[in-house]
């Protein structure tokens, strides 16, 4: 996630992942689901028909990732390679770029888990899923706290926030897996969804194209305590989103359900 789109991409899917999950947790309250999910329709033979049930959300994932592979590939200057030979010794290299791939492949492999467990496994579709995902938090936080090596300043104060969300979010979808029809966990995961990808894109706002056109500055206490500040307005932000779109919700499913 190098350079500003490197965190603008990453943000903004998973900024809409956790406004999709708004979505299906307020359709679920309002119209008093019983679970989470909606039931997948009954499996149907034919071309077109399997197209139509494909879980699109998965798909979508799935390409997201490969973007942001691709993305990532594009920036890196030279051949990139995991290790190198010279004079004797064998050295890593780009430790950030693979950091960022493995990233990306747990979006990949969540995606991938979607599409099979809505599509050929429906019956244990929630749990499949949730497991993909907490398995897919836990590697993003280990990932996220090397990361923070040979960081200071702004950058290192942005993802030490940025690292909390994302140990929230773990706490959250292990909980799910005990608990998997507790609204209250899906209020969570949602907020925590939409929170995570509206600070990384603030992080490259900060980091490579600020909005004020002056360069935040690792030397200058005020920059650093400010960070913070930009974070708690980033919750508020994401509670006022959170409460329009309840508003919504609740107008467009009461005439549905």
């Amino acid at each position: 996630m190098g350079g500003f789109e490197g965190h603008l991409y990453p943000g903004l899917s998973l900024f809409f992942y956790g406004l999709y999950h708004t979505r299906l947790v307020y359709r679920a309250l309002i119209c008093n689901c019983p679970v989470q999910y909606a039931p997948r329709r009954p499996w149907r033979k034919g071309g077109w028909a399997r197209l139509q049930q494909i879980y699109y959300v998965g798909l979508v994932k799935i390409l997201s990732a490969c973007i942001l592979v691709a993305q990532e590939l594009h920036s890196v200057p030279g051949h990139f390679v995991l290790i190198t030979k010279m004079y004797y010794q064998k050295n890593f290299l780009y430790r950030k770029q693979w950091q960022h791939l493995t990233m990306y492949m747990t979006f990949f492999l969540s995606g991938c888990a979607d599409v099979v467990s809505q599509n050929l496994l429906p019956q244990r579709c929630a749990t499949l899923e949730q497991g993909a995902q907490a398995l897919g938090v836990l590697m993003l936080l280990l990932l996220m706290v090397s990361h923070m090596q040979d960081t200071e300043g702004v950058e290192l104060q942005s993802h030490m926030l940025l690292t909390q969300a994302i140990f929230l979010l773990l706490f959250v979808v292990i909980a799910e897996l005990w608990a998997p029809n507790t609204p209250q966990l899906w209020l969570l995961k949602a907020f925590l969804y939409m929170m995570i990808g509206s600070w990384l894109m603030q992080i490259g706002f900060m980091l490579y194209k600020p909005i004020s056109g002056y360069t935040w500055m690792d030397n200058d206490k005020n920059d650093i305590i400010f960070v913070t500040t930009f974070f708690c307005w980033h919750v508020a932000f994401i509670a006022m989103v959170m409460v329009w779109v309840y508003g919504f919700s609740f107008w467009w499913y009461r005439y549905i359900c």
